[in-house]
């Protein structure tokens, strides 16, 4: 798939192995124009699903909907060294076959940024893994691969596991 055509193409990492083997599926099938950019792009989930939701409400008569600042705090902190993590080892392969590229983070929901940030970059390409997931699991978990194929403004490229 050997292309000189492509101006953008970004590649979704979120750490998975099926993730990284996407980023090197791209990193030695795609030809991009002089031009071109190749997009490394992790989507860091808001503390609020990492947390899920929050801690709760305080035990013994404390209010019941009050945020813990602490607490957020710490998930926040926690998600940043993960995020930096995952961007640091796509980096390596990157470095590994001598490729440049432009690294993205945002935060959201994974599916709905992952088709937002394409559009907005204008991509030629959307590269990314996906868990080989049977169909029973992916009704009750759902697909972001799934659902970027279904919404996505490109062509989407995905990588599966075994």
């Amino acid at each position: 798939m050997a292309t000189g055509n492509l101006a953008s193409v970004v590649v979704a990492v979120d750490g998975s192995e099926e993730s990284m083997n996407a980023l090197r599926w791209a990193l030695d099938n795609l030809r991009l124009r002089p031009d071109g950019a190749l997009v490394v792009l992790h989507v860091q989930p808001p503390p609020s699903i990492a947390a899920g939701l929050n801690p709760g409400p305080i035990p013994f008569g404390g209010p019941s909907e009050v945020e813990v600042p602490a607490f957020t705090q710490a998930i926040e902190a926690h998600q940043r060294r993960i995020t930096q993590a995952i961007v640091d080892h796509a980096l390596k392969i990157c470095s590994e076959k001598n490729v440049e590229v432009k690294t993205d983070v945002v935060i959201g929901d994974p599916k709905e940024k992952i088709c937002e940030v394409t559009a907005n970059l204008k991509a030629d390409l959307l590269v990314m893994g996906c868990r080989a997931f049977g169909p029973l699991k992916r009704m009750f978990l759902g697909s972001v691969s799934n659902f970027c194929i279904n919404n996505v403004v490109c062509p989407v490229v995905v990588i599966k596991g075994t």
